[in-house]
């Protein structure tokens, strides 16, 4: 919160000496609000969503492979009895 204050601040110091004008604020707290989204993003640890869809194929292929394998043991206890 001190860092928005602060940047508030900042903001409003410059437009007071006339060094920026509303295009101008524009693109600061636009900027500003980029890099905020890009900190947080880069904390989730979130991933594209090609790399999502990669790891749901590769996830649902095991679970395919793991059904045939449970499959097979049913079959030998079957089997065997």
């Amino acid at each position: 919160m001190e860092k928005y204050n602060k940047l508030l601040r900042n903001i409003t110091e410059l437009i007071e000496k006339g060094l920026l004008s509303s295009g101008d604020l524009k693109k600061v707290v636009e900027d500003a609000l980029k890099l905020k989204i890009e900190i947080i993003a880069n904390k989730l640890n979130l991933v594209s969503r090609e790399e999502f869809e990669i790891q749901k194929k590769m996830i649902q292929k095991l679970e395919k492979n793991l059904e045939k394998i449970k499959n097979k043991k049913k079959i030998t206890k079957v089997k065997k009895s």
